[in-house]
């Protein structure tokens, strides 16, 4: 496979090409050490690899017969989640985040200890394509569809199933033609507005498919990263609400959900917005190196008061733990055993992780995992 000179710059180049690299990573860990480097071999312990092994082994033994995972579908509502319906329902989008923690542990499709785990849920995710290329299924919206799109990206030429290709070709027509004015997305395709927790998971989307080949438009690109530029807490800006206190310079340094003044900023939406620059091809700027301060003197707090297993927390460290990783020392090392620590605290005996408000344990075990999987780098997306 050809690839192009990618939009995201030579780091992001460097992973589409070490796909391939993939495809031999389970069969080597003698090589491990080499590729990780010294710092990220300090931080994968023997704990984290049985905490990991214990994640994947629930997973594996929670997966429905059709390939997915049940799980509440429904979207946040304020701090709580609405759901669609009361029953849990095969969800794309949690399948998705479950096929991506298998693969971010070097395991493959059809090879392994959880090789036909990883096929059956692949041809779920392929099943959920819609004539418009929406990835949906149940009524899950665009949060799901993105995770789809990045997983199928990543698997992309690792399956020889040739509809893997046809299908993320479409689903990135979807989210590149369903960016609207603002440069960012919402829950739904087309949607006037924009938000940070939607955009974000599009961009990355958007990289994993430009890294593998996939045609992805640059101002498509150049229009998210000003959007994220204008989501930034500035000067005397305050946002009043709840959980957030402080101002650009000040406390701040955050970003807000969307673009109105009184939106609200947070650590989760602050880890999504850095997040989303890097992705973009943005590695160094006083907007990040503030963003990252707000998240230094946040994530204690933020551990203490949704570190219960709200939705929150995960996808609040989904985000951060990209953004610190790619950041690099000192800040990743610090933050990934505070956050190593919290998540071993809160694994449960049967190997799963809680979820108080959200899909479910299903969705919080493949966060936790995926979280504590990023040292080992097999995934491209998860690549320095």
């Amino acid at each position: 496979m050809n690839l192009p000179l990618s939009v995201f710059g030579p780091t992001a180049l460097r992973a589409g090409l070490s796909c391939a690299a993939l495809l031999v990573a389970a069969f080597a860990p003698a090589q491990e050490t080499t590729r990780r480097g010294a710092s990220n071999e300090q931080l994968i312990d023997p704990e984290l690899r049985e905490a990991v092994t214990r994640g994947h082994d629930w997973l594996a033994a929670n997966q429905d017969r059709d390939g997915s995972w049940s799980q509440l579908v429904g979207y946040k509502l304020n701090t709580d989640y609405d759901v669609v319906d009361s029953r849990p329902l095969p969800h794309v989008g949690v399948t998705a985040l479950a096929l991506m923690s298998f693969l971010a542990g070097g395991h493959l499709p059809d090879r392994g200890k959880y090789g036909a785990v990883i096929s059956k849920g692949l041809d779920y995710v392929l099943s959920c394509s819609q004539d418009d290329g929406q990835i949906t299924m149940h009524g899950t919206r665009m949060y799901s569809h993105a995770f789809a799109t990045l997983l199928l990206a990543e698997i992309y030429g690792m399956s020889d199933r040739p509809q893997v290709k046809a299908v993320l070709q479409k689903s990135v027509n979807l989210i590149v033609d369903s960016q609207n004015a603002e440069g960012g997305w919402r829950y739904r395709p087309f949607a006037r507005e924009s938000d940070m927790s939607i955009t974000v998971c599009q961009v990355l989307a958007l990289r994993a498919a430009r890294n593998v080949g996939i045609f992805v438009p640059i101002d498509r690109i150049k229009n998210a990263q000003q959007y994220v530029y204008r989501s930034a807490v500035r000067g005397n800006d305050r946002y009043r609400g709840g959980g957030w206190r402080g101002g650009y310079g000040d406390d701040g340094g955050s970003f807000r959900y969307q673009l109105r003044p009184q939106a609200r900023a947070t650590f989760p939406l602050t880890a999504a917005g850095v997040t989303t620059l890097y992705a973009a091809g943005e590695y160094d700027s006083p907007i990040i190196r503030d963003a990252l301060d707000y998240m230094d003197r946040q994530v204690e707090s933020f551990n203490d008061e949704w570190g219960h297993g709200h939705y929150f927390f995960y996808y609040g460290h989904y985000y951060a733990v990209q953004a610190y990783y790619i950041t690099g020392d000192p800040k990743w090392t610090r933050y990934f055993r505070l956050v190593k620590s919290q998540l071993f605290k809160m694994q449960q005996r049967d190997g799963s992780w809680p979820c108080t408000a959200g899909p479910g344990e299903a969705f919080a075990t493949a966060v936790a995992t995926l979280v504590l999987q990023i040292p080992l780098q097999y995934l491209p997306i998860f690549q320095r």
